[in-house]
């Protein structure tokens, strides 16, 4: 089998800065914008958040069948690439643009449309780009390494847009802070957007097999895969985690450890231990196996939680280390799903002669956009369970309740969810097995 050269991965690997910028900005900063900003009560806030990012459940599968249907027709899934990834980058700047109607209704329902087109035009980059490392080789090693190498571009992403964003509207209050960190956004998007395009114009392309034809046979395919929905029904548990933690953040900083500008200064050492152990968690699965490789990183995320619901008591160097072991595992449960889904499509796709990479990925894609919209909407639920108080400029005084509820749900409840996939990590499930159609 052929082998995919340095350049290849690492131009594949640059929509990282697509997927990781619309991946996690909107869940460290929307919450916190609606309610510190534009003073939208928290439960409004939380249908702000899900619903938008809900609507992709549909239309991911949707771009998935209209992905293969475009490869089988121009041999290439790049254009939706194009037209995706420039969508997300204008639709970004103007979710945060804030035009101001006077009233936090009218501002609300204007962050919820563009945000739901803005998770449209995502789908549309995110699903062919998750469907290429099928087609990219078949061989499963090189899938690892392409994974490994997106994986390590993702982490440096979080660093620059997840650990920038909040420093701008740190720096800069109020409503001009979030303008100018969405069109910073914006401009990343579009850059990783172009050189993706056009890097990826001599690709290898895997063979082309007959598309899935209707709804009613994806539907049966789907339920027939049951590795595939194993693999995702973990996934979305581990999503779920993670959007609540990255919504969680910037109010953890300010309220909890008690300076806003920590919020960066925790992306900072949560990704670096991401970026110094990626390229070792592959190494430790070629050793132990990829489930194995995954259940110990789950373990280590789920710990370096849990320990941070004494953030208040003990100090603070004690927290910066057990982000630091959430760093250790999120690059391990970043690595490990999208190295096995490959394997499981390429056995589907063998087992039955059919594509399969654009429907697997558009659901995968949708699976993911859920976890994390649940998990922006369950932190936003948190907060007005606690009693949360917004204002224009976050300073209103916080109730104990409030401030216990984000103690417990930027540690206890994400801890609990992201170690609730280890009983899903089953090797009789998830090894794919060679059987004829």
């Amino acid at each position: 089998m052929a082998t995919l050269s340095g350049r290849t991965r690492f131009r594949y690997s640059l929509g990282s800065f697509v997927t990781g910028s619309f991946g996690t900005v909107p869940g460290l900063v929307l919450v916190k914008y609606l309610t510190d900003t534009m003073a939208v009560p928290a439960g409004w806030a939380a249908a702000i958040v899900f619903v938008p990012k809900a609507w992709d459940v549909l239309f991911n599968p949707i771009a998935g069948r209209l992905s293969d249907a475009d490869l089988l027709k121009t041999g290439s899934r790049r254009r939706f690439l194009l037209i995706g990834g420039i969508g997300v980058a204008i639709l970004f700047a103007a979710m945060f643009a804030h035009p101001g109607f006077g009233s936090p209704l009218p501002d609300a329902l204007y962050v919820a449309i563009t945000f739901a087109a803005c998770a449209t035009a995502y789908a549309l980059f995110q699903v062919p780009f998750n469907a290429l490392p099928a087609e990219l080789t078949e061989s499963a090693t090189e899938r690892t390494k392409l994974t490994s190498v997106r994986i390590g571009v993702l982490a440096v992403t979080i660093l620059i847009c997840g650990g920038g964003a909040p420093a701008i509207t740190a720096a800069i209050d109020g409503v001009a802070g979030y303008r100018l960190m969405a069109v910073v956004i914006g401009l990343i998007v579009l850059a990783a957007t172009l050189l993706v395009y056009f890097g990826l114009k001599d690709a290898p392309v895997g063979s082309l097999r007959p598309n899935t034809v209707n709804l009613k046979e994806l539907v049966r395919t789907l339920a027939a895969w049951r590795p595939f929905r194993w693999l995702l029904g973990t996934y979305f548990i581990q999503a779920l985690g993670i959007g609540t933690v990255l919504a969680a953040i910037p109010f953890f900083a300010q309220r909890i450890l008690g300076k806003e500008s920590y919020g960066t200064i925790l992306f900072v050492i949560f990704v670096g231990p991401a970026l110094i152990t990626m390229p070792l968690w592959p190494r430790l699965g070629d050793r132990v196996g990829k489930l194995n490789g995954f259940r110990l990183a789950t373990a280590a995320f789920a710990v370096g939680l849990l320990g941070l619901v004494f953030a208040r008591e003990t100090p603070l160097v004690v927290s910066f280390v057990f982000v630091a072991l959430c760093g250790v595992g999120y690059a391990g449960i970043s690595v490990f799903p999208l190295a096995i889904l490959p394997d499981l499509i390429t056995a589907e796709e063998e087992r039955t002669g059919e594509t399969r990479a654009g429907i697997a990925a558009g659901v995968w894609t949708a699976g993911e956009t859920l976890g994390l919209a649940f998990g922006g909407g369950l932190w936003a639920i948190i907060l007005a369970f606690g009693g949360y108080v917004s204002s224009t400029d976050a300073t209103a005084d916080q109730p104990h309740s409030a401030i216990l509820a984000i103690l417990v749900g930027a540690s206890v409840i994400p801890g609990v969810l992201i170690a609730l996939a280890l009983p899903l990590l089953r090797r009789s499930v998830l090894e794919p097995r060679h059987e004829p159609a």
